[in-house]
């Protein structure tokens, strides 16, 4: 008679060596290791510690946090979203009299808003993915950066309010966005008209998003997107940057949460987001920093020094520069996760903004 106790300790090693070899194969990627390096003359701020008004940052967000907390468990994602979607402050350039205009758009399907200066160009046009954690966030909520992104760039900004999980899929997120990249080539606010120059950028999740286009329209042979820049964004849904451990007590905004997460085994993780996603965690459509990232257009990535998805911002600049690319990191001391949402209230948010309207200036094809 056969040993059953034999046979079933058998089955049970074979399943655990071909979740072992699918980990290892498919949903680990390669190691990311070698792009660690710290990056020289990074810190841009001009001050080696945050500014006084940075507290009043973390009382605001404290307070938010507060609130979700106090939420019932099913109402949860909704609170977050509600949350996000209040914004942390007013933007100041919407007050009364100022001339900026808000249009709501069908931008080939994908709902967004047009954010516009008085003077905007037509033909300068800027694609902006909020962030939210691909489960939150939307253009009102985020108008404090792309009231100033349309401010310091004099681009017309387009600010898309793709789809967002769980309701959708990542691969409904990530066709909205390129959806919304064909469509921003041939439409201008008023008119269709061909695109002069284009930026893409995005803050955390959005960041991701935007780094994913810029490749993915550079091998759909779309037109390149003249600069793109990334805040705090994630770049590798492996997870694997040595910071989102050690960065964890000092990131007062994602510590929270992404904290905990980071605390499940490296192999049950890839497993969870394998799931969630369906998708494998090192495919470039979810972490850019897997693809080729050479012949790519000028990047600017700007990163709090305090903040966990530090490490993948250098390890995305590190290995697109080696691809050929040219990136840049700036980095801030002490600040939150994309700090700037707080625009109004933090010098450090109104100066690294002023980088970015620089960085604009310099990728102008005029």
């Amino acid at each position: 008679m056969p040993d059953w106790t034999l046979i079933t300790l058998a089955g049970v090693l074979s399943i655990l060596l071909a979740a072992w070899l699918l980990i290892q194969i498919f949903l680990k990627g390669p190691s990311l290791r070698s792009y660690d390096q710290p990056i020289p003359n990074a810190r841009t701020g001009s001050r080696d510690h945050a500014s006084p008004e940075h507290q009043e940052v973390l009382r605001l967000l404290e307070q938010a946090q507060t609130e979700i907390r106090a939420a019932p468990r099913k109402q949860w994602l909704e609170t977050v979203r509600k949350v996000m979607a209040r914004g942390f402050v007013e933007p100041s350039l919407l007050a009364s009299h100022s001339g900026y205009q808000i249009r709501q758009v069908d931008a080939g399907g994908v709902a967004g808003e047009w954010v516009l200066v008085p003077d905007a160009d037509p033909n300068r046009r800027l694609l902006y993915l909020h962030g939210g954690s691909f489960i939150s966030g939307c253009p009102h909520g985020h108008r404090v950066i792309t009231t100033q992104l349309a401010r310091i760039t004099g681009a017309s900004v387009l600010a898309l309010d793709y789809r967002l999980m769980p309701e959708h899929t990542r691969r409904d997120l990530i066709a909205d966005c390129q959806t919304g990249y064909r469509w921003i080539l041939d439409h201008a606010p008023e008119e269709s008209a061909p695109v002069q120059e284009l930026f893409v950028a995005g803050d955390s999740a959005g960041g991701s998003l935007a780094l994913m286009l810029i490749a993915w329209a550079r091998d759909a042979g779309l037109r390149a997107a003249d600069g793109a820049i990334a805040l705090s964004p994630s770049v590798d849904m492996t997870f694997s940057s040595p910071t989102l451990k050690s960065h964890a007590q000092s990131d007062w905004m994602l510590g929270p949460g992404l904290g905990k997460f980071m605390k499940i085994p490296f192999s049950i993780r890839l497993l969870i987001f394998w799931a969630i996603n369906r998708m494998m965690p090192p495919n470039p459509l979810l972490s850019p920093i897997f693809g080729d990232l050479s012949g790519l257009p000028p990047v600017l990535i700007q990163v709090s020094e305090a903040e966990m998805m530090l490490g993948d911002a250098r390890r995305y600049v590190n290995k697109a520069r080696i691809a050929g690319t040219q990136a840049k990191l700036e980095t801030w001391p002490d600040m939150l996760h994309v700090w700037h949402l707080f625009e109004p209230i933090l010098p450090e948010a109104r100066e690294a903004l002023e980088r970015i309207g620089q960085f604009v200036a310099r990728c102008s094809v005029k």
